[in-house]
């Protein structure tokens, strides 16, 4: 017999894959940034093998830890407590989530700065510009340096959110993965055939997304761990209560723009 989508497996695998995708996205886009602005004014040879590298080094660092997390004794791991390992986990997504969040609504309020991908990429060009411009050197040192190392920075980012959704319950680090992997393709793919930093998506809006999985996620691992009872009908599972928190907390993140907004011209009028 099938699984169809309402069931609760798929509810929290599709929640799974959909938040690794978008907060990958989001680091992907950033990372592509700096790495256009550096190939478009140093030289692409330099820039591309700079994220090449940043990229294999990534992949070999995953390769290696996966099989050695594979082969620890089994007997091992029943020894660590799954509870304690879903709570700091969850904690972890829960705070990360949370600071998305608290982010994106002071900027839909107006409050801080809008992130801008052309203004980034205007501003990565100019340094690159400024560094070393007499160089006319085939190879760049420089740019493969900047380049490997955004792209590192940002990769370590994916890979630590790949695990965090991998380690929140058995069968989630496959859709967490192929969520990264996706949004990798993705982001390379329109990049470099555009040439240009992917203005066009709306990452304001991604990171107001994001925050509201990732703080509904931890929400939920937190209050498994410590075995809290979720309001749910009787005839489903406990999963089911995570659309319940990403409703809760989008609700509550939108009514909190206006407020931060009417506070925001009380504290202008005052001065």
């Amino acid at each position: 017999m099938g699984v169809g989508w309402g069931h609760p497996e798929v509810t929290r695998l599709g929640t799974t894959l959909v938040a690794s995708f978008l907060a990958s996205l989001v680091e992907c886009v950033e990372a592509l940034t700096v790495v256009l602005a550096v190939g478009s004014v140093r030289g692409w040879r330099s820039a591309l093998a700079g994220a090449g590298t940043a990229l294999g080094t990534l992949a070999a660092i995953v390769a290696v830890l996966g099989p050695a997390l594979t082969r620890i004794p089994v007997n091992k791991l029943r020894q660590i407590p799954f509870h304690l390992v879903q709570f700091v986990v969850g904690g972890l997504i829960l705070l990360f989530g949370l600071r998305w969040l608290r982010k994106a609504v002071l900027r839909s309020a107006g409050l801080i700065p809008l992130h801008d991908e052309q203004t980034a990429f205007a501003k990565s060009a100019a340094a690159m510009r400024q560094a070393n411009a007499g160089s006319n050197a085939r190879w760049d040192n420089f740019a493969f340096s900047a380049a490997f190392n955004i792209t590192m920075l940002e990769g370590t980012e994916v890979v630590f959110i790949v695990i965090a959704f991998g380690a929140g319950g058995v069968g989630l680090l496959l859709p967490a993965s192929l969520g990264a992997l996706a949004a990798l393709v993705m982001v390379s793919a329109l990049g470099f055939l555009l040439h240009r930093p992917l203005a066009r998506i709306p990452e304001n809006t991604l990171k107001f997304l994001v925050g509201v999985l990732l703080s509904a996620l931890g929400t939920f691992w937190v209050g498994e761990s410590v075995g809290l009872a979720w309001p749910v009908p009787h005839s489903g599972s406990s999963d089911l209560a995570i659309l319940g928190l990403i409703a809760l907390y989008l609700v509550l993140a939108l009514g909190l723009v206006p407020v931060c907004r009417l506070q925001a011209r009380i504290v202008a009028e005052e001065i």
